[in-house]
């Protein structure tokens, strides 16, 4: 009886596809201030980074195998690699590069990784119209803000059930996107929207397999091909989102409408985006920035008899694995995160290599983590102890880490990261010419430039 009544209650749900619809279609561009347009150039460059640095995985290069069998058309740039492929695969393929290394972007309310779904579907898009890059950026903007918005209705609740929020719903963000790039009117985007709530893509289980990444790779192509086929007349309910058999309550028992349409246009979720210091899951990172600041205070890893690590349920529930065999199951161990931060003072991708994860000191110190539960600590905090052989006990309580809003990454720190990715890849000269590329993309006639600097 109780579920009927929430059905029936269901149908009084407000118009979200519409008012989404109309916000992606009808915003003014550049209709924010000058903090949302620079932190959308921060995201489009921390995407870039990642998705370069990642270009040569063997995840990159199984997907774009895959790809080259539909014999497509050499529409448009995988990053950091030479081939050319149609549109859909380089969305795949780039949201694919873009996430394998888990160092992208976070919006901490919700956990999505919003640009890899969102930016991979819009430069692909982009290099085949010829869009203008204040289009790609206001595209960028709103394609987010639908993501993230519809991931507070649903957030926590989602999430818990096992969906991956970031491909369940990335496709919504990349069919805003893609729909605003091509100037598709309201009732077009709507369509878009409502072909894309179809497409969901993404399981928990997943994680720590190729297959994680394969998602906003998914998403981003799903969204693109939501907006081409609205473009060509195609239909959908314009109810989709919020329908009693609609998208968020289908995936979803928290439905909080509010949250998908209160301030829109005024308040942009692009603004609470974070950057990862740290390649991996974001509830590793007040762990590992606490064994960071253990080293700098002279904690010898030879000298420890154990780490005593008190964090949230949800750490160990994400990133428990105390034996990861490889780079992928690494970043779900926060064992492991602590103890690359001890040894080496950093996690970044070089940390994760398989070599790395399976040395020996690094497995010996791992072993010394002792991780308990105490949900009165936040989710982003971590409560860390390093007892040494001699007795001496040296503590660390890590509120905010590094990353988080309360301590943001600087412009300067984004673009030490983007160079560790980028300049194995495509060399320190390309890298710069990049990062110009992406920090001026929203001044640029096109993306045809910021494209050519990504070859290797």
């Amino acid at each position: 009886m109780a579920r009927n009544t929430q059905v029936a209650a269901d149908h009084n749900a407000p118009p979200v596809t519409r008012t989404l619809a109309k916000f992606v279609a009808s915003h003014p561009s550049r209709g924010w201030g000058d903090a949302v347009d620079h932190e959308a150039h921060r995201t489009f460059l921390n995407w870039a980074g990642c998705a370069v640095g990642a270009a040569r995985h063997e995840a990159a290069q199984a997907a774009l195998d895959a790809a080259a069998m539909l014999q497509p058309a050499p529409q448009a740039a995988i990053l950091g690699r030479s081939e050319r492929v149609d549109m859909a695969s380089a969305a795949l393929v780039n949201g694919i590069s873009s996430h394998t290394f888990d160092f992208d972007d976070t919006h901490l309310k919700t956990i999505i990784h919003p640009a890899g779904p969102v930016a991979s579907a819009l430069l692909a898009l982009a290099e085949v119209t010829g869009a203008s890059g204040r289009q790609v950026i206001d595209a960028l903007v709103l394609g987010i803000d639908v993501s993230c918005r519809l991931g507070n209705a649903m957030y926590p609740d989602h999430y818990d059930r096992g969906w991956h929020i970031t491909g369940s719903t990335g496709q919504m963000g990349a069919a805003a996107g893609c729909a605003r790039l091509l100037g598709l009117d309201e009732e077009k985007t709507a369509m878009a929207l409502g072909i894309a709530a179809s497409q969901p893509v993404g399981m928990r289980e997943q994680f720590g397999t190729m297959t994680k990444p394969f998602h906003p790779g998914a998403a981003a192509r799903a969204g693109l091909l939501s907006a081409l086929l609205a473009k060509h007349g195609f239909t959908a309910s314009p109810k989709a989102i919020e329908a009693p058999r609609g998208y968020v309550q289908v995936v979803s028992t928290k439905c909080d409408w509010n949250e998908a349409t209160d301030e829109l246009g005024r308040r942009f979720e692009i603004s609470f985006n974070t950057y990862k210091p740290f390649a991996c899951g974001i509830v590793i990172h007040p762990s590992i920035d606490a064994a960071v600041q253990l080293r700098a205070r002279g904690v010898n890893a030879a000298d420890v008899e154990r780490i005593e690590l008190r964090v949230h349920s949800l750490v160990l529930e994400l990133t428990g694995k105390k034996e990861p065999q490889d780079g992928l199951q690494g970043k779900f161990s926060v064992y492991h995160g602590v103890a690359a931060g001890l040894i080496f003072g950093r996690a970044g991708e070089g940390e994760y290599d398989d070599a790395i994860v399976t040395r020996e000191d690094v497995t010996a110190l791992r072993r010394k983590v002792v991780a308990t539960v105490d949900d009165s600590i936040a989710e982003a905090a971590a409560d860390v102890t390093a007892v040494m052989k001699d007795g001496r006990r040296e503590h660390v309580f890590v509120e905010h880490a590094i990353g988080s809003l309360e301590r943001p990454m600087t412009d300067a720190d984004l673009e030490g990261k983007f160079r560790s990715l980028a300049e194995p890849v495509i060399g320190a000269a390309r890298a710069g010419r990049l990062i110009a590329a992406c920090r001026g993309l929203g001044a640029a006639p096109g993306v045809a430039g910021l494209v050519a600097a990504a070859r290797p």
